[in-house]
Order: C-alpha cells, then sequence, then structure tokens
C-alpha cells in the first residue's frame, strides 16, 4: 500500500475536517499561500488566501480560510473567514497576505487588496468576535493607501501588512514591496497613532513577520537575493521594533517550486515554528505552481546568541515522530 499523505477524519459541524498528515504540505484539502499563524490560548490559528489560479492564470484567491490545531499535528478547517470584496472599497479575486492578531477580546485582521476604483493596492482591517470569524470591514476605507510611500522603490508597494503586540501592549505594524514601512497604531487597532516610517533592510522583497523572542526584535522576510531569481527567505533582528536592523543573512532558500514564499513564526508550547508556502505540490488532481501553492510547516531553531539556524524545507516536516506512530498504529503502511 502506499503511503497516505493525510487522512480526512469527519468533525461534529458541518464543512469541518480534521486532516491528520504524515507529510508537508499541511494542508491538502485546496491550494494555500501566504500563511499568517497566531497563538490564542491552547490553540493555533493558521490564516491562508485560497489559491485557486487555472493553468493560465498568476493569481485568483477569492477567499481568506482558517485551520487550528492544538498539537500542530492534527489541523480542524475552519472554511472561508473572509473574502476580498467584503471589504467595501476592495475587489473581487485578490485575497492576498493578511494576518489576524487578537486585542482586547476582539480579533482584528490585517489584509492586503486591491481597491475597486483604481486598482491600486492597499491594506484594510477587519474586525470579529471570534477567531474563526466571520470578519467584517472595521474601517469603510483602507488603513494604508499608495499615497502614504511616495517614497518607495516600487509601485503598488503597499501589501503584506505584519501587526505585532509589543511588550507594553502597544500595536505596531510593518508592511512593503521592496521598502518596508513601520507605523504605530492605536489601542483601538484601526487607526495610525503617528508617522510612519521606512525601515532600512538588505534585499527587500516583500512579506515582513515581525516578532521577540527575549530581547531581541526579528523581521523575517522574503528576500531578493542577488543572483537568485525566486525569492528566498531572509532576517533582520533589532533592540527595539523601531530599529537599527541589523541583516543576519537567510533563514531558508527559494520554494521548490515557484518564485514566491512567505514566512509566518510562532513559539507554542516552548517550541519554535517556520510556516512558509511552496507550489510543488498537485492537489485534486491539478499541478502545483505560482498560483497553486500549499502551505507548509518546520521547526524553527536558534544560536545561542540568537541568530536562527539554517531551514531545510523538507517533505517530513514536524510529522517525522508523528508517522511513526501512525504507522505503528497500522494507519499507514509503507
Amino acid at each position: 500500500m502506499k503511503v497516505a499523505r493525510s487522512i480526512i477524519l469527519l468533525c461534529g459541524s458541518i464543512g469541518s475536517a480534521v486532516v491528520v498528515h504524515a507529510t508537508n504540505p499541511i494542508f491538502t484539502d485546496v491550494f494555500t499561500a501566504d500563511p499568517a499563524a497566531t497563538v490564542i490560548g491552547d490553540t493555533v490559528y493558521v490564516y491562508v488566501g485560497h489559491d485557486d489560479a487555472n493553468s493560465r492564470q498568476m493569481f485568483n484567491m477569492p477567499e481568506w480560510l482558517c485551520y487550528s490545531t492544538k498539537d500542530m499535528k492534527t489541523w480542524t478547517s475552519h472554511g472561508p473567514v473572509m473574502r476580498p470584496e467584503d471589504f467595501k472599497f476592495a475587489r473581487a479575486g485578490v485575497a492576498w497576505a493578511g494576518q489576524m492578531v487578537e486585542k482586547n477580546g476582539k480579533y482584528f485582521f490585517y489584509a492586503t487588496l486591491r481597491r475597486n476604483n483604481n486598482n491600486e493596492h492597499c491594506i484594510g482591517v477587519a474586525v470579529s468576535d471570534k477567531p474563526t470569524g466571520p470578519f467584517k470591514d472595521a474601517r469603510g476605507t483602507p488603513i494604508i493607501t499608495d499615497g502614504m510611500t511616495p517614497d518607495s522603490r516600487r509601485p503598488n508597494a503597499d501589501i503584506d501588512p505584519t501587526v505585532f503586540i509589543d511588550d507594553d501592549g502597544t500595536p505596531w505594524m510593518m508592511w512593503g514591496n521592496g521598502d518596508f514601512y513601520l507605523v504605530k497604531l492605536k489601542r483601538n487597532m484601526i487607526e495610525l497613532d503617528g508617522a510612519i516610517q521606512k525601515i532600512p533592510t538588505e534585499n527587500v522583497a516583500e512579506g515582513p513577520w515581525l516578532f521577540k523572542r527575549g530581547e531581541l526584535y526579528y523581521n523575517v522576510y522574503a528576500a531578493d537575493v542577488p543572483g537568485t531569481k525566486p525569492e528566498q527567505i531572509a532576517y533582520s533582528a533589532a533592540p527595539a521594533v523601531t530599529g537599527p536592523w541589523t541583516y543576519r543573512g537567510l533563514v531558508t532558500g527559494p520554494a521548490k517550486l515557484g518564485f514566491t514564499i512567505h514566512p509566518s513564526v510562532i513559539e507554542f508550547k516552548g517550541q519554535w515554528y517556520f510556516f512558509y508556502h511552496d507550489g510543488s505540490t498537485p492537489l485534486n488532481g491539478k499541478s502545483g505552481g505560482d498560483g497553486r501553492r500549499s502551505v507548509c510547516l518546520e521547526y524553527l531553531e536558534f544560536n545561542n546568541d540568537g541568530l536562527i539556524k539554517p531551514i531545510v524545507q523538507t517533505r517530513e516536516g514536524i510529522n517525522k515522530s508523528f508517522r511513526d506512530d501512525i504507522k505503528k498504529q497500522g494507519v499507514i503502511n509503507e
């Protein structure tokens, strides 16, 4: 018998399922991209764009989906939590990178969009009473538009928001394509609280992700490294979220297939994890590709000096021991 890559077990609620995985990718019901993970209590939630491009499309992303887990190995699908057109100012089909954060019992989702009046990129924010949504447009207008960053080296640079709440409760948002920008948010999470700062960073492509470990702040991001066409994942570190940021090199190389790769980092139950997407896996009779990516997961480890150890992208991911356990139970055979 061939090794089963995933086993679907029905849950109590209609439309949701627990997916038991032996290998990467971790979600195999549909193509998924741009993972954004967050820890709430004893549960990890991962928000992704639903990749639904046909063979002639680069991107067709109709909605954002949510998955959750309590053990990092069995995942519950919660289905769509929002669509781009749920924002009053945005057009359909552009569910690009976003991130959800919790603040004061509310759940705020920051998303990359394209405006329906001029097609420019922008960032919107939505809110829900539950981490699984549904999310609703919190402002009726973008929180960030291209006109706010006129010094960017690239047009339509205002994409890929990451929101980080510092130890003192201050929320910060970073975003960008070609350049990274940082701004403090008001405690209501839907308004800016100060001037936008450009953050000098090497090899910037897109997709920043902010987190803190100990006394160090980290920005892990998709990088344009000279001499390599596909994006890789690099990172910088700083003593404060406002910098100064020091480039620390690569976390991992390009995806196995596709020109994009997108990071997300969390700590859960004392272990650090690294999420990314890759286009090499076929699903549901369709080949993978730039517009048909799948989310994967690896362990993230640090040296004693705080530097991130390089990550090798694997088919096994974090699930080798889990795979061995379910083989012993006769669930899969080689």
